[in-house]
């Protein structure tokens, strides 16, 4: 199998020029979008759309794929001054290069 292009792994409306690249929020799973979503909402959503495509079973069968999602155990944490009870979900991005040197350099992926 090929290389997955932009459009295979964030829909029909994502794509890049040499300085910029662009995603459409509608393609993004769960998101609500508007005009003041926050960073993270928008990084979720990124990750999530990502993960859909990026399985174990396609890296396994695609050669070209060189990275793939897998989800972890979701736990709880307490945080702030009252010990509120937060839910913390694991979403594991896995890199997976020759191995060739010791940093993640995007350009190998």
């Amino acid at each position: 199998m090929a290389e997955l292009s932009l459009t295979d792994i964030f829909g029909a409306g994502a794509m890049q020029d040499a300085t910029s690249i662009t995603i459409q929020k509608a393609a993004l799973p769960r998101l609500n979008p508007n005009s003041s979503n926050t960073a993270e909402s928008l990084l979720v959503g990124i990750l999530l759309k990502a993960e859909a495509t990026l399985t174990q079973t396609s890296f396994d069968a695609n050669l070209d794929q060189s990275i793939y999602f897998s989800t972890g155990f979701s736990s709880f944490t307490n945080r702030g001054p009252n010990n509120d009870s937060y839910r913390v979900d694991q979403l594991t991005v896995n890199l997976v290069k020759p191995d060739t040197g010791s940093i993640i350099d995007p350009d190998d992926y």
